[in-house]
């Protein structure tokens, strides 16, 4: 196995059985980690009985609803510490990522430490989504180029894949920001560490059944991110 797939899953009952699937038909070499936050309708309980006899499936559950960006820093530490896969995707459960495009990461993640999905690199890859929403992730991305200067089209997109070696330098313990302000914070840790950054456009598509999980916190949580940031420390930076 050469890579594997972090899905944070709550409540995708009518969505994990098929991510699950459509992952693992992508390729032999690739595993799927699915970090489940004790999702009520069962979606972990699914995730389990899928995951037995087939040791390309792994479950990791959590004890409650702790958010997406710990989800993800959850799923991370755990394969570093289970796996010597090379390369760790972060992708969501709902099929708005199209898991065919794990290819193209997996292509271009060879000559480079991080590879960002991008929904706005040519012109705007977006479907379904109500103009209020896409305004404000367009906005969200302009804003924090202007701010912190990370040099990324779409900087809080949620499909992309680490090189192992990257996430291993990263500061995982010091992260605490969630939604988009963890891809944010990902982001901009991995360019001031100084590691090879390439986005490639993807076709990001609403999410097919179930409720979005964004919230007007998650919003305001990006807006003042961006300014610690800028003003961060280099402390920061060390593991």
């Amino acid at each position: 196995m050469d890579a594997l797939v972090v899905v944070p899953t709550y409540n995708e009952e009518d969505n994990i059985r098929e991510i699950i699937d459509a992952v693992l038909n992508v390729s032999d070499n690739l595993g799927i980690l699915i970090v489940d936050d004790n999702s009520p309708d069962g979606t972990g309980d699914i995730a389990e009985e899928l995951a037995e006899g087939n040791d390309r499936i792994h479950v990791l559950h959590r004890e409650k609803k702790m958010g997406l960006g710990s989800a993800y820093i959850a799923g991370f530490k755990w394969a570093l510490a289970n796996t010597q896969v090379k390369y760790i995707f972060e992708m969501d459960a709902d099929f708005s990522h199209n898991p065919e495009d794990i290819l193209k990461f997996l292509d271009t993640i060879q000559d480079n430490d991080l590879v960002v999905g991008s929904r706005y690199l040519k012109g705007i890859t977006v479907v379904n989504w109500p103009l209020r929403r896409l305004i404000l992730s367009c906005g969200a991305n302009i804003y924090t180029r202007i701010i912190t200067g990370l040099p990324l089209t779409d900087s809080t997109g949620g499909f992309k894949c680490f090189r192992r070696e990257a996430l291993q330098e990263m500061p995982l313990d010091k992260i605490r920001s969630d939604g988009y302000s963890f891809q944010i914070e990902m982001n901009y840790m991995c360019w001031k560490k100084g590691f090879r950054i390439k986005e490639i456009p993807i076709i990001f598509t609403d999410r097919r059944v179930g409720v979005s999980k964004m919230s007007k916190k998650i919003v305001l949580e990006a807006v003042f991110l961006v300014w610690r940031l800028r003003f961060m420390r280099k402390s920061r930076l060390k593991k």
